[in-house]
């Protein structure tokens, strides 16, 4: 056991296992729910202003929170005109990072890229020297081909949860819980009940006036291109 630990946190191993933890952590936290994650990332990206895909996303700011949620369509990397594929676009595209929810993607591939890297340095033993750092950048690039072997068939699994056959649900007048603080422009997540099953939303605030984590707010209205709600306070 103790000679696990030493491999696995290793000066060559560390920094994956260290970053595989902390994935691991944000995916249990997602799945419990109800947490705020107040933090923004400025995003700036060479994508079509058409880019929606679900996420919230407004004037080049993500919530730390909605990656796990973010699935960008090759429509929206690729653009509505005909024009060359950059690099990174076809990297995205080849390796199914564009069409699968971003997280899911990148943490199948941080997986993958740790158990090649701990598995070879061990056998290798070259968990503590430079040999294991070169196997550790090189296990890079099969890692990603394993991911997109592996990923793939995921495809079609998400791409059948959202059927357009299903009954879309009205959440207009209906009352829901702030799952993060927003103001202004900025958007954040609610969570709604409906017919017993509770759903998650995209919302702003619709006066633009602050509205704290863990308000109770009133679904006015859904915005121009569907993509999210506007909302204001609800005192009962």
């Amino acid at each position: 056991m103790g000679n696990l630990y030493d491999i696995l946190f290793s000066e060559v191993n560390l920094i994956l296992t260290v970053l595989l933890i902390v994935l691991l952590l944000y995916w249990i936290v997602s799945m419990i729910g109800g947490l705020d994650f107040d933090v923004d990332f400025d995003v700036e990206v060479d994508l079509d202003p058409a880019i929606d895909a679900g996420t919230a996303i407004d004037g080049g700011n993500m919530d730390f929170q909605d990656l796990s949620n973010a699935e960008v369509n090759q429509e929206d990397v690729v653009g509505k005109r005909r024009r060359p594929l950059k690099w990174w676009q076809v990297f995205l595209i080849y390796f199914n990072f564009v069409g699968l929810p971003f997280m899911f993607t990148f943490t199948c591939w941080i997986f993958i890229w740790w158990f090649m890297t701990a598995l070879t340095t061990a056998m290798t033993f070259s968990y503590d020297n430079y040999f294991g750092f070169a196997i550790m950048l090189i296990a890079m690039f099969p890692a990603l081909i394993v991911n997109k072997i592996l990923t793939t068939p995921f495809k079609g699994f998400f791409k059948n949860l959202n059927k357009n056959g299903d009954t879309p649900i009205d959440y207009l007048g209906r009352k829901g819980l702030l799952l993060s603080s927003i103001s202004g422009d900025r958007m954040g997540n609610a969570e709604v009940k409906v017919d017993g099953n509770t759903m998650s939303i995209y919302v702003k605030s619709l006066s633009g006036d602050p509205l704290p984590y863990g308000s109770n707010i009133l679904i006015i209205k859904r915005s121009p291109d569907q993509n999210y709600y506007l909302v204001e306070n609800y005192n009962e």
